[in-house]
Formats: structure tokens, sequence, C-alpha cells
């Protein structure tokens, strides 16, 4: 097992580690719509989504993965009414057969954040 840290992705808020890696298995944080060159979270609930993916996508590159590589998906909302916003940015970055995903309501995120979006990948594919 070990730590994956990502240059190109926001630091980290807390103690915790971008992911984890554990076998084939790749455990990423949740990840917010923060832009690490600006510091800040992107405006609106969409563009949050679209950089959450950007984040992802940057941690899942240091192990040379890919949204392909994705198995489960966990969507955390401020607002379930933004649902249909986040998953219309969702489909686009995904392909059949779509990663199993869960998606949840809660009352509030870090940083004042809209949504945060947590993957876990494997490396079997490669």
């Amino acid at each position: 097992m070990y730590k994956l840290d990502a240059n190109n992705a926001p630091d980290a808020l807390g103690p915790y580690s971008h992911a984890i890696v554990t076998g084939d298995l790749v455990f990423l944080s949740g990840q917010l719509g923060m832009n690490k060159e600006k510091g800040a979270l992107a405006e609106g609930v969409e563009a949050q989504t679209e950089q959450a993916f950007k984040n992802i996508k940057a941690v899942l590159a240091e192990e040379n993965l890919t949204l392909e590589d994705v198995v489960k998906v966990t969507v955390l909302l401020t607002e379930i009414e933004d649902f249909a916003k986040v998953n219309h940015v969702y489909a686009k970055h995904f392909n059949e057969p779509y990663p199993a995903r869960s998606a949840f309501a809660v009352k509030d995120l870090p940083a004042g954040g809209l949504v945060e979006i947590e993957v876990i990948a494997t490396k079997d594919n490669n």
C-alpha cells in the first residue's frame, strides 16, 4: 500500500492523501471543484463538477490511469436539486460500461463546495 499525491491537483484540505493504492485498486479522496492555480472554487455547480473531474484526472494520471479505469463513483451534493446539472456534466466524462455510482445530498461540503466526487479505480485494465 502507498499514497499518491498529485502535483496538478489542489492540495488536500486536511490530513489525508489524494489517493491510496493497494493492490490493483486506487482509492481517491473526494475532489471538490477547486482550481489549483486560483486557489478557489469554480463558480456554480456545473463548473465545480467539471473542475472536480479535472482534479480526479490529475490524480489518476499519477498512476497512469484515466476515467476509463474508474469502477465506482460517489457524488456528494449540497443541493439534490443540482442532481440533473451534475449528471449532465458527469455523462460527458464516462462511456459504457458506466462505473457503479452513488449520489447523496449532504448538509455542507468543505470550503463551501457545491459538489464533491470520489472514485475508485482499478489498475487491472492496464
